[in-house]
């Protein structure tokens, strides 16, 4: 059972509403994340600015899909597992094998391999990488700005997939399996 209230969009008011209107025009939807997250404003708005500066850098959509997966299945989140296995799938028409390859940190692209190894290291150590950590995305091909990038892409998926896990969200997409329970 969900620990904060997912705020229904009719009743919603002030910047709450606008931030919502704002998702719906864009997505068709207000996924239970958000509407949750509207609980805050502020934090609502500092998600979807923070998402939407990552969205316009050097690393595709994609590439931020594909990290999001990685992350979301070291924190174990499934509310972000479901929610990106979705978006990746059928909006982003991304093979459903690479998504999956993905929550493990592998693709068969080098460089995509790297950066989802590095933000699968990041993730394990909480950021505490060392300059081999480093060094092995810059001997794949992966730029510093590809590598900024990367660490802005992993604290965003851990900011959503702590706050999902902690006020256990309601998966409002199809459910996906974790990985260990798939075994």
């Amino acid at each position: 059972m969900a620990r904060l209230t997912a705020l229904n969009p009719e009743e919603a008011t002030g910047k709450t509403k606008d931030l919502f209107n704002a998702v719906q025009a864009k997505l068709g939807v207000i996924p239970n994340m958000m509407r949750t997250m509207g609980n805050s404003p502020s934090l609502l708005e500092g998600y979807l600015n923070f998402s939407g500066a990552l969205g316009q850098g050097k690393l595709s959509s994609k590439t931020g899909g594909l990290i999001a997966m990685a992350v979301s299945e070291k924190n174990a989140c499934n509310y972000c597992l479901a929610a990106h296995t979705f978006i990746g799938e059928n909006l982003a028409k991304t093979d459903p094998e690479l998504l999956h390859a993905a929550r493990s940190g592998n693709s068969s692209d080098p460089k995509t391999a790297a950066i989802l190894q590095f933000a699968t290291t990041l993730t394990n150590k909480r950021g505490s990488i060392n300059d081999e950590d480093v060094n092995l995305a810059k001997n794949a091909g992966v730029s510093e700005a590809e590598l900024a990038e990367t660490i802005g892409h992993v604290a965003l998926n851990i900011l959503t997939n702590y706050f999902n896990n902690a006020v256990n969200t309601e998966i409002d997409f199809p459910a996906v399996q974790p990985l260990e329970l798939q075994n």
